[in-house]
């Protein structure tokens, strides 16, 4: 009976102890359009696409879905809250075999800190329509924040919460030094990153000042006419061709040309740059996928040396070969980087790029 008495009486204490908990404010959101929409190619009203794929109605399908993906944009903020939440929706389509649900659907938050970009919390999905608190229990003071939307989803309405009391407004646009129009292929949209904010354009931002704008068309960027006249007119400062994953050697001959030369026509001295594919891990004892890799690469090298010698100027390549290093441990599944392989990227891609850009 004395037992009881005692489990009983802590129970009571532990009860007692739970009352005398301040309850927490109520969260009140903002809608994410009226903060500050960075990463678009080109000025949307309110859309969370990359491209307003109804100026390009020829296009094809995949295409413009893929362009209606989120990949890349993120919302720049100051609150001194010290909770942040998010409400998003989303599709109900299935996230692929190699990607993370948050990479695929999710948030990713980074609160600057002594002057560094460092992560802060993810918004986990759960399903189409989500609501998730990212951070909680923070210092007082204001901070800068930035909120990564979804690699490989189209997000249909955002809001940010913040504690009742508290302000948000929205924050400068961290990237401001130059944009570069980045155009890829899978890789280059994000898989296999864990999280949005870990893919290798959004680090590449992040670390070095810059914009740039993630043009990543998973599978699907292979140099057609049509998309390459497109990012011709794009406003950038520089222009990367990370694309060539995804075409066969044979169209890395035929199509190389094209994209360049339209792209400097319309932009006579901005550097362009071209990055070799890098290795395939698959092809570490396939022999053909091997083969057919190095075909590529050197297919580059020669459309590379061509146009050099056809008077094309601030052309640059950088070699595929170190970019996933040498252990082979670097891909979620043969082929898309996990962070340890984005990580080994950066280390090849970004010197480059800081020599090219300055």
């Amino acid at each position: 009976m004395k037992k009881i008495w005692t489990i009983l009486a802590f129970i009571g204490v532990f009860n007692g102890l739970q009352a005398q908990q301040p309850a927490q404010p109520s969260l009140v959101y903002t809608d994410g359009f009226d903060l500050n929409l960075i990463g678009q190619a080109f000025p949307l009203s309110k859309s969370y696409h990359r491209i307003d794929t109804a100026r390009y109605r020829a296009f094809p399908s995949v295409i413009k879905r893929l362009l209606t993906h989120s990949a890349g944009l993120v919302i720049s903020f100051k609150t001194n809250s010290p909770r942040i939440a998010a409400k998003w929706c989303v599709t109900d389509s299935k996230p692929g075999n190699n990607m993370t649900l948050i990479m695929n659907k999710g948030l990713d938050l980074y609160i600057k800190r002594n002057g560094v970009w460092e992560f802060a919390g993810v918004a986990r999905p759960e399903g189409t329509c989500n609501e998730y608190v990212m951070v909680q229990h923070m210092n007082e003071g204001e901070k800068e924040c930035l909120l990564y939307l979804p690699l490989y989803d189209k997000v249909a309405n955002l809001s940010i919460g913040i504690d009742s009391g508290y302000h948000i407004t929205a924050g400068e646009n961290p990237f401001a030094k130059k944009t570069v129009a980045l155009y890829g292929s899978s890789i280059t949209q994000g898989a296999s990153a864990s999280r949005p904010g870990m893919a290798y354009p959004a680090r590449l931002s992040r670390d070095m000042g810059i914009n740039f704008i993630n043009l990543g068309l998973s599978g699907n960027g292979k140099m057609e006419k049509l998309v390459a006249d497109m990012v011709a007119t794009i406003q950038a400062d520089a222009f990367v061709m990370d694309c060539f994953a995804n075409p066969s050697p044979e169209e890395i001959t035929q199509r190389t040309a094209y994209m360049v030369k339209a792209i400097r026509a319309a932009h006579p001295v901005a550097p362009i740059i071209l990055v070799q594919t890098g290795p395939r891990e698959s092809g570490n004892f396939d022999s053909v996928i091997n083969r057919v890799v190095r075909l590529k690469n050197e297919n580059i090298r020669v459309e590379f040396e061509k146009l050099k010698k056809e008077g094309v100027k601030n052309l640059y390549l950088i070699k595929g070969d170190e970019l996933l290093g040498r252990d082979h441990e670097g891909t979620t599944d043969g082929v898309h980087p996990n962070d340890l392989g984005f990580d080994r990227m950066l280390q090849v891609i970004k010197p480059e790029m800081a020599k090219i850009l300055q």
